[in-house]
């Protein structure tokens, strides 16, 4: 059997576990939980594999709540890691918000099956394997879906910005127009204006040159 042992914690607290064989899998899968809860970092999420013996103690933490198994040696890496990404998600479907309270083992009658359940399939099906090579895959193509998906809207962001300062083009361009306009009539009536003064500027200056010669405002020396 390639998976013998897996448990399900909280932190320090066991909520969940099962062995298919008799070993001493439980006391050195609670040595690692406590070796991993020391420190500062001990809430950081990681994957991290554990040898002991001829055997691997696989550890997934992910928000607070551990999973562990321990398979043999030769197994490998692929199988395990996929069996406890498995457990980890039926538990937080099944279990939601009581497992940031529940007590030691509170989950343990229930889920204990699951875990024999699952430990079975992964060790035993051929298809677990076939599965999990799937879910790489899936992985995969969902990260690329997902680096197009940001392509698309960073373009798209790109064209709402251009239509903006394409918008703002066109308002600017017709403020100018309207701007042009209104300083031309400006002109034109400042034009007309000085027309007019000069016209009467003159008018006045050749009246006064034709009082002086005609010897009086009302020119009566040159009416004769």
């Amino acid at each position: 059997m390639g998976i013998l042992y897996g448990m399900v914690a909280r932190g320090l607290v066991v909520l969940a576990e099962f062995s298919a064989t008799q070993s001493n899998a439980s006391v050195v899968a609670k040595q690692i939980l406590s070796k991993m809860n020391q420190g500062t970092n001990n809430n950081n999420d990681t994957n991290i594999s554990y040898s002991h013996d001829r055997y691997v103690f696989h550890v997934k933490r992910t928000d607070g709540l551990t999973v562990l198994c321990m398979a043999d040696d030769a197994f490998g890496r692929m199988i395990p890691y996929a069996f406890l990404e498995d457990i980890h998600n039926k538990f937080v479907k099944t279990y939601a918000r009581a497992i940031l309270s529940a007590p030691a083992y509170a989950m343990n009658d229930e889920f204990s099956r699951v875990l024999s359940q699952q430990m079975d399939y992964y060790s035993n099906d051929p298809n677990a394997d076939r599965l999990n090579r799937l879910k790489g895959e899936m992985t995969q193509v969902r990260t690329v879906m997902i680096d197009n998906i940001e392509k698309v809207l960073e373009r798209g962001g790109r064209l709402e910005l251009l239509v903006e300062k394409t918008s703002a083009m066109n308002s600017n361009s017709i403020r100018f127009k309207r701007q042009s306009r209104r300083y031309k009539n400006n002109l034109w009536w400042s034009n007309v204006r000085l027309t007019v003064a000069l016209i009467i500027f003159f008018a006045i200056l050749i009246y006064i040159l034709l009082a002086f010669i005609c010897h009086g405002p009302l020119l009566a020396s040159c009416w004769r």
